[in-house]
């Protein structure tokens, strides 16, 4: 299955329900074309390359610093059953853990700064950050990928592949058949997401019965809220 690259600190704010989008101009090897949306569904990889304390918000600092000395403490100590037990989100040497999906709501291109900043309270990087990539390849325009977030209940463990180091953003990882069948997110139109996703009615048995291996992060008011509110941002 298609996974994308992203900071593990951006992925625990994905999972806390403190963001809701991704920010993407693309890495070196994308510099010609940019960055593209070549999937609508995905797990989300974390990754801990060019993670920087100067680059997230005050409220997110200790939690790098923390996510940076787990994967520290499991990189020297590979232990594939401890970090199955304890069902953390921390890479090892040969390993990392894979515990969210991703379903693109909607794609929005802006290129103007003005714009982007106003989009500050949903996500964690810094304003400093945001500027810097805005700045970089400036023929291109910031993608803002509105993104529902689910929590995998059983998480991937995976084994490191040396073709997905690098600046790339898409990368393909095996998964099961089971799990690729289990979600039940591919047969479903973007307006029958309802069908799945609301967790606080009597829909918890549809999620059940349909033995889902996922859960959206934050429930179906707080999402389209914030969705018809950063539409209303850049003025969609």
């Amino acid at each position: 299955m298609i996974a994308l690259k992203e900071w593990a600190i951006i992925c625990k704010a994905l999972e806390d329900g403190k963001q809701m989008l991704l920010l993407r101009k693309g890495g070196i090897m994308e510099y010609r074309k940019g960055f593209e949306v070549k999937h609508i569904e995905f797990l989300l990889y974390p990754t801990f390359e060019h993670q920087s304390i100067e680059s997230i918000k005050a409220e997110y600092k200790e939690k790098l610093k923390e996510i940076l000395e787990e994967q520290n403490k499991y990189y020297y100590n590979n232990n594939r059953k401890k970090i199955d037990k304890d069902n953390k989100n921390f890479n090892t040497a040969s390993n990392n853990i894979i515990k969210l999906l991703a379903k693109v709501e909607d794609v929005i291109e802006i290129s103007d700064k003005s714009t982007l900043s106003e989009l500050r309270d949903y996500h964690i990087w810094s304003d400093e950050y945001v500027t810097m990539r805005m700045n970089y390849n400036p023929s291109k325009p910031m993608s803002v990928l509105l993104l529902r977030i689910y929590k995998l209940r059983k998480p991937l463990i995976v084994d490191i592949n040396e073709k997905w180091a690098g600046c790339k953003s898409w990368i393909d990882i095996e998964t099961d058949r089971e799990f690729q069948n289990s979600h039940k997110l591919k047969m479903q139109k973007t307006t029958d997401y309802d069908t799945y996703e609301s967790i606080n009615t009597n829909k918890v048995e549809t999620l059940k019965n349909e033995k889902t291996l996922i859960d959206p992060v934050i429930n179906d008011d707080i999402f389209y809220e914030s969705v018809n509110n950063i539409r209303k941002v850049v003025g969609k």
